[in-house]
């Protein structure tokens, strides 16, 4: 099918194209991807084996912090980095040794690198006539592209007559326009303020939806990462340290790095007194516990674990009534012994943020605490700080990691 024929049909031609591909086949496969750089003498690993299959149409993030790898791959991706070990496959095809010019990507940097003097339907068809593709066929495709970035009637303009944002959507425009396979984004929302970065993350998921055209997104952004993303690789030294949907990976993170990276997670340890009914129980005193579900490979009576449970989760109050009471039969370490967690503590700090209101709690296992409060018309008053309190939760959101 060309390009005129999907037109024809309303459909764009990365869905075409995608429908027509093997669904089996990745749109972009890394197999043992490893990238070496010499610096003073030195062998720098900047990537340590990646392996990895971004599927035809999702909207796949590189989430880490600086120096973790992720621009890197993406440049692998892209082919301005050979892979020092290693495939990298477009469609199936191997492009490992193939120059930028021959891969069917393109790439969208934070600088947008518009052209100034041109306008915005110049900048969107510079492709295409490069390309010496026909007059109407621009002047069509331009419209279509300029109408799905919500930028039509501003045709004429320079990119200085244009805000940040209206400058990003042009030079999605100009790499969209050309139906690549896939479009690689490297941190393009960072020179933006925090209101209008927020805005453009849900335009750029609409966009992908919109032309169907698979998006690799590189950021150091969680909350980014967590809005627009189908599936999240979470980075860390070269490797992925976790990859799956966002709720996977917020709510249940597989190592003690991706707990502290994504979002505010509190990390808490201790000794499994007892072990039943697929649950464990840490005794902190005669009224404390913490109690966990067994993950995959189980819990033994004696073991020492590390679990991992997010600030929203946590009720807050000055008596032990929540979760962790009354006692119920059947309990989790056995008849007649509760149900929750309960830990107590004093609050060290509170800190009001809008629509909630943080509380940094000092508990009697040493450990320090962080709670958010939903400042919603039926919450209680809020505690303050020296104040002794009780933290409750439900055992489902006590986590296991490592």
């Amino acid at each position: 099918m060309t390009d005129t024929d999907a037109s024809a049909t309303g459909v764009p031609p990365a869905v075409a194209a995608g429908a027509a591909a093997d669904p089996g086949v990745p749109a972009i496969g890394l197999d043992g991807v490893v990238k070496e750089f010499h610096s003073r003498g030195e062998v720098v690993t900047a990537v340590r084996g990646i392996d990895l299959a971004i599927r035809t149409g999702e909207f796949f993030s590189m989430l880490g912090p600086s120096g973790c790898g992720k621009t890197t791959t993406m440049r692998m991706i892209a082919g301005f980095e050979e892979p020092t070990r290693g495939t990298v496959r477009l469609d199936g095809r191997d492009v490992t040794a193939a120059p930028p010019n021959k891969r069917d990507v393109n790439m969208v940097f934070q600088s947008y690198a518009l052209f100034p003097h041109m306008s915005v339907f110049e900048n969107v068809a510079f492709g295409l006539r490069r390309k010496n593709v026909p007059k109407d066929r621009i002047t069509r495709q331009v419209g279509e592209m300029l109408e799905i970035v919500d930028l039509a009637g501003r045709e004429q303009r320079r990119p200085r007559e244009l805000s940040g944002g209206q400058q990003q959507r042009v030079a999605l425009a100009r790499a969209l326009v050309n139906h690549p396979k896939a479009l690689l984004l490297d941190e393009p929302l960072g020179a933006l303020d925090l209101k209008l970065r927020q805005a453009m993350q849900v335009e750029l998921k609409r966009i992908q939806r919109e032309v169907g055209i698979t998006f690799v997104y590189v950021t150091h952004d969680q909350n980014e990462a967590l809005t627009m993303s189908d599936r999240i690789a979470v980075m860390n030294d070269g490797v992925i340290e976790q990859l799956g949907p966002p709720r996977e990976i917020y709510e249940h993170p597989s190592t003690r790095f991706v707990a502290g990276f994504i979002g505010t997670s509190n990390l808490l340890t201790g000794t499994l007194a007892r072990v039943s009914g697929g649950r464990g129980v840490i005794e902190v005193s005669p009224a404390e516990r913490i109690i966990v579900p067994a993950g995959p490979s189980g819990l033994a009576e004696g073991q020492e674990i590390e679990l991992t449970v997010r600030p929203e989760k946590i009720e807050l109050a000055t008596d032990p009534a929540g979760p962790g009471d009354p006692p119920g039969p059947g309990g989790p370490a056995g008849p007649g012994e509760p149900a929750g967690c309960a830990l107590r503590g004093t609050v060290t700090e509170v800190v009001y943020l809008g629509t909630s209101t943080s509380f940094s709690v000092h508990t009697t296992t040493g450990a320090d605490v962080v709670v958010f409060q939903q400042n919603s018309a039926s919450a209680n008053s809020p505690v303050g700080r020296g104040e002794d309190v009780w933290l409750t939760w439900d055992p489902e959101h006590s986590y296991p990691i490592g």
